[in-house]
C-alpha cells in the first residue's frame, strides 16, 4: 500500500488552519483575517497532481486590466483581392482576445512556432530576454504559453487541430501543458523533425549533436477526422495462402447457430504460393481488429478461449465474409506464448481500386516489424538548409520551409478543406501565410489565414508584411491582405458610455475580419451610425445581408417592418462585440 505523503502534509496544514480559524472566531478578531485564512485554505485544496508552475504576470496582463484592445487598420498597406487575409501587429495575447469576438470555434487549423526558450536569447519576456540562469526561466515560459494556448483552444472548431513546433528545451513541459489544456485523449502525435545535417555543427553545441526538433499535434475534440493515406487496393501481393483439408469428415461444433468444422494440426495443411486472387490472405487478430469487424468479434467471442489449449487447431466457419469462398478459416497459434490468433480471407467481391487507410507507425513483414515507414518522423533537413532563399526576405533563426508547412497542412486536413481558416499567432517571417497562398494557387482553394506577430525590431512591417506582399505581387497570387495593429482604449474608472464612441471608431475592423470583406466595397454589409443614415437607407430602398447599427440609432416600427420585409439582419454595435462590458 502506497502512502501519499503530500496529501498527509496538506491535510495536516488544513486541520491547523481550521483550529486557527476557530480561535479567531472565538476571540472576535477582524473579518479581514478570516478572509485571508479562507484564501490560504482554498490554495491548499487545489489539485497538486500534474504540471505545477509559478504563474507570472506579464506587462500585457497589466495593460489589459485597464484597457480594451482594438484593431486599427493601416489602410496604406492594404492589398486588394478577391478574398482577404489578415496580418495583425501587436502582442498576441491581446490579438487572441480580440479574435474571440469574431472567430470563437471557427478556426480549422492553428500552427505556431513559439520561442524555444533556449540560451540564445530567443524568448523575450516583458521587453527583456530571459537570462538562461533565471530560476523561473521555465515557469515564465509556461505561464506565457498557457495564457495563449487557453485562448487558442477557444478559437478552434470542434473538428480543428493545432500543431506546435518546439525543441528539446521545453518539449516535455509543453506536452504536459497541452495535455492539461486540450486533454490527454486529444493528443495525436509528437513528430520528430530532422532540421539539419549531422555534420553541421552549431555554435555552442552540446556533446550530443542536435539535429532534431519536434512538433506536437493535438485535436480539439474527437470530431477531428484523422487524415488517411490513399493506397492501391488492387494488388494481390498478400493473397499467398491455400488451406488443404486432409480429411473428408471431422468434428463439428455449434457456435452462434453455425456448424463450425474443427481440424486438428495433422488434419490440414497451409501452403504458401505465388500471389493470386484465388488465394487467401492471413490477418492477425489484434488491436482494433478484435472488435473492428465480424471476423474479429467472432474470434474474440468463441475462439480466444482456446489459445494456449487447442494449439494449432483450425476452425472453418460457414456463411462468413464478403469473398467468393463464403467461409472463414480461424487458426489457433501452435505456440503457447503467442497471444493472438489469425484468420484467412479471400479477395473481397466489392473491392475498390483505391482505399483510405491510417498512416502506420510501422510496416509489417510476416511476423516481424520493420520500423521504416514512420508517420512521426519527418525528414526536412534539405528544406531547412535552403529555407533562407524562400519568401524574398532574409530572416535568420526561425523560418519554416514551405514544404514542411505543406506537409503540416496535409496532416491537419487543410489540403482537403479548400475553405479552411488557418491561424498562426507566432507568425515570424510569415511562412504559414506564404505556404497557404501557394496551396490556394495550386488547387484553386479559398483558404484564408490570420497571422499575428509583434513589433519587435519592426519585424511585422519589415519582414512579415514585406514577404507576404512580395509573394502576392511577384508570384501573381490572387490574394488580398489587410494590415491591422493592436491599439488600446483606456477604460480605467470609466463607465461604458464614456468610451463607447471610441469603440465605434474601430468597429469596422471587427466587421471586416469577421466577414472577410472590405466594407467600403460591400453591398451586403453596411454600418449605420445615426438616424439620418438609417432613414436614407430605407428611403433609397437599399438592401443588405446585415446592417450594423450604432447604439443611439432608434428603430421605429417603419424601420423594423422594412428590415423584416427585406430579410435584413440587424446587429447592434459595439454591443455585439463587447457584450461583457455593456
Amino acid at each position: 500500500m502506497t502512502v501519499n505523503i503530500s496529501s498527509i502534509k496538506r491535510n495536516t496544514l488544513i486541520n491547523n488552519l481550521e483550529q486557527i480559524k476557530e480561535y479567531v472566531v472565538k476571540t472576535g478578531s477582524d473579518k479581514e483575517l478570516l478572509e485571508k485564512i479562507d484564501e490560504i485554505h482554498k490554495e491548499l485544496l487545489l489539485n497538486k497532481y500534474g504540471l505545477v508552475f509559478e504563474e507570472h504576470e506579464e506587462n500585457i496582463d497589466r495593460i489589459l486590466k485597464d484597457n480594451l484592445p482594438v484593431y486599427t487598420q493601416e489602410k496604406d498597406l492594404l492589398i486588394d483581392g478577391d478574398r482577404f487575409n489578415f496580418l495583425i501587429e501587436g502582442d498576441n495575447l491581446a490579438a487572441l482576445q480580440l479574435l474571440k469576438k469574431t472567430h470563437k470555434n471557427l478556426i480549422d487549423y492553428i500552427y505556431i512556432d513559439p520561442p524555444y526558450n533556449t540560451k540564445n536569447k530567443d524568448f523575450m519576456y516583458d521587453d527583456s530576454f530571459i537570462d538562461p540562469n533565471d530560476s523561473f526561466k521555465h515557469s515564465k515560459w509556461l505561464s506565457f504559453m498557457e495564457k495563449r494556448l487557453l485562448e487558442a483552444y477557444s478559437l478552434l472548431k470542434d473538428t480543428g487541430c493545432i500543431m506546435i513546433s518546439i525543441n528539446e528545451e521545453e518539449v516535455f513541459e509543453l506536452k504536459m501543458l497541452c495535455d492539461k489544456i486540450f486533454g490527454y485523449d486529444n493528443y495525436m502525435a509528437m513528430f520528430s523533425v530532422k532540421v539539419r545535417h549531422q555534420d553541421r555543427i552549431l555554435k555552442g553545441d552540446k556533446d550530443f549533436h542536435e539535429i532534431m526538433e519536434y512538433m506536437l499535434m493535438y485535436r480539439k475534440t474527437s470530431n477531428f477526422r484523422t487524415i488517411k493515406r490513399l493506397v492501391d487496393n488492387t494488388s494481390n501481393k498478400d493473397y499467398v495462402y491455400q488451406i488443404i483439408e486432409n480429411v473428408e469428415s471431422t468434428e463439428s461444433i455449434n457456435m452462434d447457430g453455425k456448424e463450425v468444422k474443427v481440424f486438428k494440426p495433422n488434419e490440414y495443411e497451409i501452403r504458401k504460393l505465388p500471389a493470386s486472387a484465388e488465394n487467401l490472405k492471413k490477418i492477425n487478430i489484434r488491436g482494433s481488429i478484435k472488435e473492428g469487424n465480424s471476423s474479429g468479434r467472432f474470434f474474440m467471442k468463441h475462439l480466444e478461449k482456446f489459445i494456449g489449449k487447442n494449439l494449432g487447431y483450425l476452425y472453418k466457419v460457414p456463411n462468413m465474409g464478403d469473398d467468393k469462398f463464403g467461409y472463414r478459416y480461424f487458426l489457433i497459434p501452435d505456440n503457447p506464448k503467442r497471444a493472438n490468433g489469425d484468420y484467412f480471407q479471400g479477395v473481397p467481391l466489392n473491392r475498390k481500386s483505391i482505399k483510405e487507410v491510417p498512416y502506420p507507425n510501422y510496416i509489417e513483414i510476416e511476423n516481424e516489424y520493420l520500423y521504416e515507414e514512420r508517420l512521426n518522423y519527418l525528414d526536412f533537413e534539405t528544406d531547412f538548409n535552403n529555407v533562407g532563399y524562400e519568401g524574398y526576405v532574409e530572416f535568420r533563426n526561425g523560418k519554416k520551409p514551405l514544404n514542411f508547412l505543406d506537409k503540416c497542412f496535409e496532416l491537419a486536413g487543410v489540403k482537403k478543406n479548400k475553405n479552411a481558416i488557418v491561424l498562426d499567432f507566432f507568425a515570424g517571417s510569415g511562412s504559414t501565410g506564404h505556404a497557404l497562398m501557394k496551396l490556394n494557387n495550386e488547387d484553386n482553394g479559398n483558404r484564408k489565414f490570420i497571422l499575428v506577430t509583434n513589433s519587435e525590431n519592426n519585424i511585422c512591417r519589415d519582414v512579415t508584411y514585406k514577404r507576404l506582399s512580395s509573394v502576392i505581387n511577384e508570384d501573381n497570387y490572387d490574394e488580398g491582405l489587410k494590415f491591422y495593429k493592436i491599439d488600446f482604449i483606456d477604460i480605467k474608472d470609466k463607465e461604458y458610455y464614456d468610451y463607447s464612441d471610441k469603440l465605434m471608431n474601430h468597429i469596422s475592423e471587427l466587421i471586416e475580419i469577421e466577414n472577410n470583406i472590405d466594407i467600403a466595397k460591400s453591398d451586403d454589409f453596411r454600418i449605420i451610425l445615426n438616424d439620418d443614415e438609417l432613414e436614407k437607407f430605407i428611403d433609397n430602398n437599399c438592401i443588405a445581408k446585415k446592417i450594423y447599427i450604432g447604439s443611439d440609432v432608434l428603430i421605429d416600427n417603419k424601420a423594423n417592418n422594412y428590415l423584416i420585409q427585406k430579410g435584413i439582419q440587424l446587429i447592434r454595435v459595439p454591443e455585439h462585440y463587447y457584450k461583457s462590458i455593456v
